[in-house]
């Protein structure tokens, strides 16, 4: 996956936990939901929006 993940795909992604907007961490390519203090992989491209395969910030 590249340093960017598509805006629009942003746009719509929210945490399974808040149902907050998610912001993209380029160097570590994670999603990051601020409100849970969870990072969600991405995957081969993919959202891994699964609280058991987040970590913990």
């Amino acid at each position: 996956m590249s340093a960017t993940l598509d805006p629009y795909l942003l746009e719509k992604l929210v945490c399974p936990v808040t149902r907050t907007p998610l912001r993209w961490d380029a160097q570590r390519r994670e999603l990051i939901s601020d409100a849970a203090g969870l990072a969600y992989p991405v995957r081969d491209g993919v959202p891994v929006l699964v609280v058991r395969e987040a970590r913990a910030l």
